[in-house]
């Protein structure tokens, strides 16, 4: 059975659409590829951050479901999300710069042999930075190249998917016996679980918390995350593999940017499998102007008026012709 490759995506719920794209561009310098909508929801933005060509293993993607709560956090989630970034010196270059822009953070850490940076957005959606400079396994994207962090210092793609369960042998269940993850090393509450080439890009980090409240989905928590196929013979080989775990699946799904298949192995977590492509440079859009206009998948571009019509205006130009920004947030002082 060909292994799965790394994290492809992480999926998450922001309460606003508008400063969940600033955030992501403006503060953390991750380029907006494809600005779409849930093709299950069609009047709910999907918006996709990623690296400087959308290349798998490297989005964020956020629905702002109308009307929907604040998230219980708790027991039983995927509790946050990893990115990478190309080493040490670049968590303290964050760290300023989430100073600057007041940005909630907390001291630097060392888990597994990786110094890491936890923080937070405006939903209270939890995060945390990742330096590769002791990694080794699968490889990262590129630098957003014309965001606002400078190339040496920029977030490359995802990292290590957090999930926080109340019944790790449950889990662990999940992972090995049926995504066939190699379990790594433990600390302390902590156990690792590997893909494909392993390392960052490609680590599942199972938090025990045994007794506490059953996390409630809604704004500032995570809906699901995707895992790394190579194509679509690959993606469909795991179809046999859960029906002889008798774990209910979604079968096959088209998703236009990449091919889907959905799982739920263990309590209030949903697993996705996806394709690396075919990507996110399509017939709506070229590299130089991605997630600048409102893209559909062919199946719904003849309801493009009624969707325009309804869906809240939000314009994704702002940075198009984005500049390094002159503020050295390591010496604090202004770059001529």
């Amino acid at each position: 059975m060909k292994q799965l490759l790394g994290i492809h995506h992480v999926t998450a719920i922001t309460s606003d659409a508008k400063r969940n794209y600033e955030f992501f561009t403006k503060v953390l310098s991750l380029r907006l590829v494809k600005k779409t909508v849930n093709q299950d929801d069609i009047f709910t933005y999907h918006l996709f951050f990623a690296d400087d060509k959308g290349n798998a293993g490297t989005d964020i993607t956020f629905f702002d479901f109308k009307g929907i709560g604040k998230a219980r956090f708790g027991t039983n989630e995927i509790s946050r999300t990893g990115f990478r970034v190309p080493n040490d010196e670049a968590l303290e270059y964050y760290k300023a710069r989430f100073k600057y822009y007041d940005v909630k953070f907390e001291d630097t850490i060392t888990l597994f042999g990786r110094k890491m940076v936890f923080f937070y957005d405006f939903d209270g959606a939890r995060y945390a930075l990742v330096s590769d400079q002791n990694n080794e396994g699968v490889k990262s994207g590129e630098p957003w190249l014309k965001g606002p962090v400078p190339n040496e210092y920029a977030i490359t793609g995802l990292g290590p998917a957090w999930f926080t369960v109340n019944d790790p042998k449950r889990m662990e269940k999940a992972l090995v016996n049926v995504l066939r993850m190699r379990k790594g090393e433990s600390e302390g509450i902590y156990t690792t679980y590997l893909m494909g080439e392993g390392g960052n890009g490609a680590m599942v980090i199972v938090e025990v918390q045994e007794h506490g409240d059953i996390a409630r989905q809604g704004y500032g928590a995570v809906h699901h995350v995707a895992f790394r196929t190579t194509d679509k013979d690959h993606l469909m080989s795991w179809v046999p593999e859960f029906n002889h775990a008798l774990a209910p699946h979604s079968g096959f799904v088209e998703r236009f940017y990449f091919k889907s298949l959905y799982t739920r192995l263990y309590p209030n977590i949903l697993f996705e499998l996806a394709t690396d492509g075919p990507g996110f440079i399509d017939d709506e859009e070229s590299y130089e102007v991605l997630g600048e206009k409102l893209a559909l998948p062919p199946h719904l571009r003849h309801k493009r008026e009624t969707i325009e019509k309804v869906i809240i205006p939000l314009d994704t130009t702002l940075y198009r012709d984005n500049k390094k920004e002159g503020w050295d947030f390591l010496n604090g002082t202004k770059n001529d």
